[in-house]
């Protein structure tokens, strides 16, 4: 089934692609989760749209990448949550959280979508996360989590 993503998807692509997936994947996930719609002729003109918008919040070169990547690097975050006795968080540290945390530190607007984490956060310490800036720019944050 040919779908025109709304939103990056990883291992697919980013907004304003039209790509081929399995007609489940696209039913069930994609489409239901407005990360993508379905290809129509007409859906054309909303390709060129969303290449516009992504224009707009995309970062444009590598070199300012790079830039917003030193920044990131060298803010210091902390993040204040509640946690138990045995300095286990009562839920998880997200990406909203993160990105929340960072703006609050000094450091640039990040988009939460664009940050990865490869574990959850469920415990106080020191974490990272990386920042997808760039498709060939990532930048990786030091994050640590203290009890409120």
């Amino acid at each position: 089934m040919k779908i025109i993503l709304t939103n990056e998807v990883s291992g697919l692509g980013g907004p304003g692609e039209v790509v081929d997936v399995k007609d489940g994947y696209a039913r069930n996930y994609l489409v239901p989760r407005g990360f993508a719609i379905r290809w129509t002729k007409g859906g054309e003109k909303d390709v060129a749209q969303i290449r516009r918008a992504r224009k707009i919040h995309e970062i444009a070169t590598i070199e300012q990448a790079n830039q917003i990547k030193a920044e990131l690097e060298g803010v210091r975050v902390r993040l204040a949550t509640r946690s138990g006795e045995a300095g286990r968080l009562f839920g998880s540290v997200t990406p909203a959280d993160i990105a929340s945390a960072i703006k609050a530190a000094g450091g640039p607007n990040v988009d939460k979508r664009r940050i990865e984490l490869t574990t959850p956060i469920k415990s106080l310490g020191a974490h990272e996360a990386s920042v997808r800036l760039h498709p060939e720019v990532a930048a990786k944050v030091n994050i640590e989590v203290v009890s409120a």
